[in-house]
């Protein structure tokens, strides 16, 4: 999102379903996020689902992302739950690498249906 206006209007809008936002600090500035969600469903009981994981492109391969991710991981066991869930898009190859090494396994696809 590029305009911070509608982005604080849709982060406030996913608070109210839940939604909860990690940073990570490098002094006074964030260079990456993780926004995630506790959910239940039928398929995988008590989760958490990762919404977004954001890393700044010059901090990327510093393992900002894998801490953040890790942080979202112990959110998900504080809160009981039996899986941590989240989907990437099928062009974003770099991103499906990066999810495999941190122990996080394809076990489906996402289908999407604009409307």
């Amino acid at each position: 999102m590029t305009d911070p206006a509608a982005y604080i209007v849709r982060l406030a809008h996913q608070r109210t379903q839940g939604y909860r936002l990690l940073g990570a600090w490098l002094g006074h500035e964030i260079v990456g996020l993780a926004g995630y969600r506790l959910q239940d469903n039928l398929l995988y009981d008590r989760f958490v689902y990762v919404d977004d994981l954001v890393i700044e492109v010059a901090h990327q391969r510093r393992g900002i992302g894998e801490k953040l991710l890790q942080a979202v991981r112990q959110q998900a066991v504080a809160l009981q739950c039996k899986h941590l869930v989240l989907d990437t898009g099928l062009h974003m190859a770099l991103a499906q690498r990066f999810y495999f090494r941190q122990a996080l396994l394809a076990r489906g696809m996402h289908f999407v249906e604009p409307l």
